[in-house]
Formats: C-alpha cells, sequence, structure tokens
C-alpha cells in the first residue's frame, strides 16, 4: 500500500506539547505536512504558562527533518493561532482540536472558575480555532476538521469528524491502572487522527472511539419509542407518559442512526403521523387514518404546477367550481405518510439488516385508482411489505399500499418499489412476481410534447402536501446527499407529467384517470424545465420526462391508462406548435457540438432563439456557445449576448441555405436584438445536412 503523505498541506494541532497532540504533531510532521504546534505551556490543570512544551515538540519535528513553527496563545483566542499559521505558511488545510485540561473533582467541589475553565478550553476554544479556520476552508474549497460542525462544512468539501481517544498521557496518568496505562499509548490513536485528515477520507460526522491499537464507529441507537398524543389538538399528560413507558424504554429492533439528520428525519415522520391523525397503539396491522380536505387538495395541485393561467386548471384550484376535484397523483400522499409511519418501511423489511433512510431511493411508483376521487374524506391506508428481492448491490422493496374510504371500500392502490443501496447480498430471491412492470418508450417521435418550467420554489411548496424531508430544502443536507443544492421532490415531477398528459388526453378530466406507473431515473433542480413526450397507444399514453435544459432523462418506462381518451380543441390548435420543424435542426446543432466542444466553444457567445408560428412566440432554444450546451428554454444562468426572433419554417429555410441571413433581416424575417455582429458566427453552425 502506497503511504498517505501531507506534503503541502497545512495543519493546526491544539495542545500539541505533549501526549496525544504531541503525538498527531509527530506524526503529520513525517508525513510531509507543515505543522503548527500550538500549546499554552501550563501545566494539565491549566495553571502557568511556558514555550517549552510547544518548542521541544517543533525542535523533534524539525531533528526529523520535518517543518514546523510553535505557537503559544489560548484555544480561546483561536484567530491568533490561525494567525501564526498564515504568517509562516500562508494557508490552513487541517485542524485538529486537541487541547485540553483536567479538573479530577467530584461534582460538588467544582467551583466555578473550574468550571469556567473547562468551558473555556474543551468548548469555547474549539469554537473559536474552528471559526478562524472555517473561512479560510470555505474560500479554498478543502477543509479537514476533527471535533465540529459536519453539516455546514459539507458543501465546501470541508470534513468533521470527532475522535473519542483512550490514551495514555498526563491527564490520565493518576486515573488508570499502571498495566493498563501502559497499554493506552497516544501513537496507537495517531494514525487514526491522520487518516480521519487525509485527503482521501471521505468519512464526515462521526465519532470515531479509538485505543490501545482498535478503533470503532458510534452511532446513536434510540428504540422505535412511542407517540404520546394521537393528533395535533391533543395534550401529552404524564399519565401517557407512564402507560407508555414500557415501549418507550424498549430497545429491541432499536433503529441506528449514524448522522444527527436522520434522527431529525425520524422525528418529523413521527409529527407527521400526529399531523395526520394516526391511531396510537401496537399498530400490528399498520393502519394509517388520514383526514383530507378541499384545502388540502389545493395545496397540492399549486405544488405541481396548476394555474390560472391554464383555464381548465380552475378545477383544480376553487373548491365551489363545479367540477372541483383531485389531481389523481394526490393519493400518493396518504400512502407515502404511511410508509414514514410504518414498522414494515423499508427500512426494516431487509432480514437480519436495519438500512439507514438515506441509503434508500425511490425507485418506482404505480398508482390506481378503484374508486371515486372525493373532494374531502377520510382514508384509512393498510402497508404490506410484497417482496424483498436481492439484487447484490443492493435490495429491492416492494411495499403494496391500500386505502380504503369511510365505508370501507378499495379507493386507492399505490406500490412503491424502493432500493437499499449496499443492503443485498442478503440470501433473497433475485426476480419476484410482484412488481407492476414498467413499459420501453416507442421508437419514433412522440405524439404529443409538453413541457413546464419549474420554479425555485417548487419544491418548498410541494413538500407542504406531507414529503417534508430536509432534502428538498436544507442545502446543508442536500450537500451531505451528494447533490450541489436541494433537489425536486420526484414525486413532485411525476404529479406535474401525470397534469400535463391529462391536459393533453383527457381535456384535464380526471374521472378518466385510471393508473400510472413509473420510474424515477434522475433528479431535478427546481427552477429547471420539464418536457413530457408522450405516445399514445389506444387508451395507454406511454411518456417520458426529460430536463429540458440538458436533455436528461428523469421519469423513464412510464405510462398512465385513461377509462377513455378526450383531446381538448384548445390543445389539438396549439399541439403543432409543440413539436416544431426546427426541433430536428437544433438538435443536429446538439450533436454537432457534442462531438466537436472546443469548436463551438471558441464562439465563445450565447444566444436565444424565438420560434414563432402564426406571428406567435412558441418555444425558445438557447445556444451556450460559451459552454458548448444547446438546450430548449432561456439560459440557465445569465442574459443572452444575442437574442434571434424568427418563424419555425424560416428557420428551415435559413438551416437549408434556401433563405440568405442577410436577406431575412432585412426583410423582417428575422430580428436580432443584442450583438449584431456575434449572428455571423452562427453560420457554419445552421448549415444543416442535405436530409433535412
Amino acid at each position: 500500500m502506497s503511504e498517505l503523505r501531507f506534503d503541502g498541506r497545512v495543519v493546526i494541532i491544539t495542545g500539541a506539547g505533549a501526549g496525544l497532540g504531541r503525538t498527531y504533531a509527530l506524526l503529520f510532521g513525517s508525513r510531509g505536512a507543515k505543522v503548527v504546534v500550538n500549546d499554552l505551556g501550563g501545566g494539565r490543570h491549566g495553571e502557568g504558562k511556558s514555550s517549552k512544551a510547544a518548542d521541544d515538540v517543533v525542535a523533534e519535528i524539525k531533528k526529523n527533518g520535518g517543518i514546523a513553527v510553535a505557537d503559544y496563545n489560548s484555544v480561546v483566542e483561536g484567530e491568533k493561532i490561525v494567525k501564526t499559521a498564515l504568517d509562516n505558511f500562508r494557508r490552513v488545510d487541517i485542524l485538529v482540536n486537541n487541547a485540553g485540561i483536567l479538573r479530577d473533582k467530584s461534582f460538588p467541589r467544582i467551583s466555578n472558575l473550574d468550571w469556567d475553565l473547562i468551558q473555556d478550553v474543551h468548548l469555547k476554544g474549539s469554537f473559536k480555532t474552528t471559526q478562524a479556520a472555517f473561512t479560510l476552508f470555505k474560500k479554498q474549497g478543502y477543509g479537514r476538521i476533527l471535533a465540529v460542525l459536519l453539516i455546514e462544512g459539507a458543501k465546501y468539501n470541508i470534513h468533521c469528524n470527532c475522535i473519542a481517544p483512550t490514551a495514555a498521557s498526563r491527564l490520565t496518568e493518576d486515573i488508570l491502572p499502571p498495566d493498563i496505562f501502559n497499554e493506552l499509548k497516544p501513537e496507537f490513536i495517531a494514525p487514526v487522527v491522520a487518516y480521519l485528515c487525509h485527503e482521501s477520507c471521505q468519512e464526515n460526522g462521526s465519532v470515531i472511539e479509538s485505543g490501545a491499537g482498535w478503533a470503532g464507529k458510534c452511532h446513536l441507537i434510540r428504540s422505535n419509542g412511542a407517540l404520546l398524543r394521537a393528533n395535533m389538538a391533543d395534550a401529552v399528560t404524564i399519565e401517557k407518559v407512564k402507560d407508555s413507558w414500557s415501549k418507550i424504554t424498549n430497545m429491541e429492533n432499536g433503529q441506528h442512526f449514524s448522522k444527527p439528520s436522520e434522527a431529525t428525519m425520524a422525528l418529523v415522520s413521527a409529527l407527521e403521523s400526529i399531523r395526520e391523525g394516526v391511531k396510537n397503539g401496537d399498530n400490528e396491522e399498520d393502519v394509517n387514518v388520514c383526514d383530507y380536505t378541499e384545502k388540502d387538495l389545493i395545496l397540492y395541485a399549486l405544488g405541481v404546477g396548476a394555474s390560472l393561467a391554464n383555464e381548465s386548471d380552475i378545477r383544480f384550484l376553487y373548491e365551489n367550481d363545479e367540477n372541483f376535484s383531485p389531481l389523481p397523483t394526490y393519493f400518493v400522499c396518504p400512502a407515502l405518510t404511511a410508509m414514514y409511519m410504518s414498522k414494515k418501511s423499508a427500512a426494516s423489511a431487509i432480514p437480519g439488516k436495519e438500512v439507514s433512510l438515506e441509503k434508500i431511493l425511490h425507485g418506482e411508483q404505480y398508482l390506481e385508482i378503484l374508486g371515486d376521487m372525493k373532494p374531502s374524506g377520510r382514508l384509512t391506508t393498510k402497508l404490506e411489505v410484497a417482496e424483498v428481492l436481492d439484487k447484490g448491490t443492493g435490495a429491492l422493496i416492494v411495499t403494496n399500499i391500500d386505502s380504503y374510504d369511510e365505508a370501507g371500500n378499495l379507493v386507492v392502490r399505490n406500490q412503491f418499489a424502493s432500493f437499499a443501496i449496499g443492503a443485498g447480498n442478503f440470501g433473497g430471491p433475485r426476480t419476484g412476481t410482484k412488481l407492476v412492470s414498467c413499459m420501453p418508450k416507442p421508437a419514433g417521435n412522440p405524439d404529443m410534447v409538453l413541457s413546464y418550467k419549474t420554479t425555485l420554489d417548487q419544491a418548498a411548496l410541494y413538500r407542504l402536501s406531507g414529503d417534508f424531508n430536509p432534502l428538498h430544502i436544507d442545502p446543508n443536507l442536500a450537500a451531505l446527499g451528494g447533490f450541489e443544492k436541494p433537489i425536486l421532490h420526484g414525486l413532485c415531477s411525476l404529479g406535474i407529467s401525470v397534469r400535463l398528459i391529462l391536459t393533453a388526453y383527457a381535456d384535464s378530466d380526471v374521472s378518466l384517470f385510471k393508473a400510472v406507473k413509473a420510474r424515477f431515473a434522475k433528479p431535478v433542480l427546481p427552477g429547471q424545465t420539464l418536457k413530457v413526450n408522450m405516445w399514445r397507444n389506444g387508451n395507454r399514453i406511454i411518456f417520458e420526462t426529460l430536463v429540458a435544459e440538458t436533455n436528461t432523462t428523469v421519469i423513464s418506462g412510464a405510462y398512465v391508462d385513461l377509462k377513455s381518451v378526450k383531446v381538448s380543441s384548445v390543445l389539438v390548435n396549439k399541439t403543432a406548435a409543440m413539436a416544431l420543424l426546427s426541433d430536428a435542426v437544433f438538435e443536429m446543432i446538439q450533436s454537432r457540438v457534442k462531438e466537436q466542444p472546443e469548436k463551438a466553444k471558441s464562439v465563445n457567445s450565447v444566444f436565444l432563439f424565438n420560434i414563432t408560428k402564426d406571428g406567435k412566440q412558441v418555444k425558445q432554444w438557447t445556444m451556450d456557445l460559451k459552454n458548448a450546451n444547446i438546450h430548449e428554454g432561456v439560459p440557465t444562468s445569465g442574459k443572452p449576448q444575442t437574442t434571434l426572433t424568427i418563424s419555425d419554417s424560416d428557420f428551415i429555410e435559413l438551416a437549408t441555405g434556401k433563405l440568405n441571413p442577410q436577406t431575412a433581416f432585412m426583410k423582417g424575417k428575422l430580428k436580432v436584438a443584442g450583438n449584431i455582429m456575434l449572428a455571423q458566427k452562427l453560420g457554419p453552425l445552421l448549415k444543416s445536412d442535405a436530409k433535412l
């Protein structure tokens, strides 16, 4: 194995004059790091001050061929310690908060001074030193911290972990028996600390215990607990706590949490259970009760893009409209709540394994409406894990969720297919029979294409319908999940897609809806444009959903089953504008740019094309030749340098060479705004193949 080095890295180690800190400093120094050896030089109880401790360690590092400087400041003046690093090495890469003092007194004998000193060194010292270093880490896009700030730094490539060492040092020499003391050498812990600080280590937000040549990761384990109120209006009583105490303290099948955010998610789920009026009890049948009103339906419709700008959408937004009705995909929401609250959920469905929530991906969704969709009512939802398939790299968990109305009639059936990463190889079957199948898209161009540009607030609005996963709203948690920013809910993208399909093939009449099946392929960022390609096959509408700006498929293998098809006359008149002749030219240009991105980048400009039909603008395309990116819609950032407006038919004439650009401009067929001279650079790109 190659040696892990820290060449060029600058590390600050507080309390590095003796014990663990000294050992850390010597190890980092031996591996090429430039070390700032901080030590106040006092006794182990915090008394006195001397430069000797830090100087001795610096001398030892230099003697061994390393680079180091001493710092004698108190950790409560963390900015001075960081300044020492900057004055000598001009940067900081690693901070090890190691400083500590001992107050070996029984609790009643601790004085105010004792307490203040402990807080200053152990708590305030870590805070002040980390605060001073964090700004530098953020600017340089890199940092490693031992002890604090696991969430905030993640998006800046700043990893933070906590070491819980058991070591022989001057703080413990009077406490531990000699035979144990001699086996707890700091040298056994220092390599663990060094690896946590190495750039190859991706661990973040963990507590690592180490001592005597052993190391292990600590987890928070919590019981499944008990709900202490049935709904939001109930009070929590002491008597209820007493009656539930055995359940509160039962650690059998306890939940493991590796990060605080996971515990928060479990608490959010419990709150949602109370909000939805879940009955408290043993819940052996996994029954969830949900009351919904017109307000819930309207809020959901807004969350999936319904708007008064579309005349037919008033039926989803105004409770007194004669055709007021719920969007069918709303009825995924009660099922999702049942999933969150179930003891038989994906997190505990795999034999012998408890899977962290952050490792579970929503893979596929099936929804079928079997009864009347009432504008308000109560649904009793029952959950069953239908099958668990062993896929090697993970496990596929198929969960059926049935919802019943007040009369006990089955009205909604949901099926969730979830993939648990890393939970495979448990000996289960690889294939099953319960999963509703997806359907590949047909060859050829779609029969209908509709688009919807999501808003930056789309996820913030959609989450109010019950999916409170902070991944969709909290930038820090999104960063922990590996995303640049909070992503849109997959079920929101599905709701938008189904709404557009109902507009196209049901004239927004939801009574014609029967079922939908979809596979979630890629995430969507709020603000991106969803483009839904549709192919009709009888009463089945096969579809895929793409992000228009990147041409990335986000929903695949999908279809909507209708009882019958009813296309609105308004949409028929618009259909020609949805799939334009000019689309083929832009797709051809897109292919050319992908083949020769450097040639495209040489133009170094951003163009926006407004395509018209019958005198009205029907589509926009962006040629971002700074980044070699061609996509439908407006530029993803900044403004275009040149905007060109031309009809669909004239654009084809221009691309095939039948229409001269100068002639088109002089006759008013081509309108150019912005930098007109840049438009001349487009000539080679607009020349299409003869087959066009």
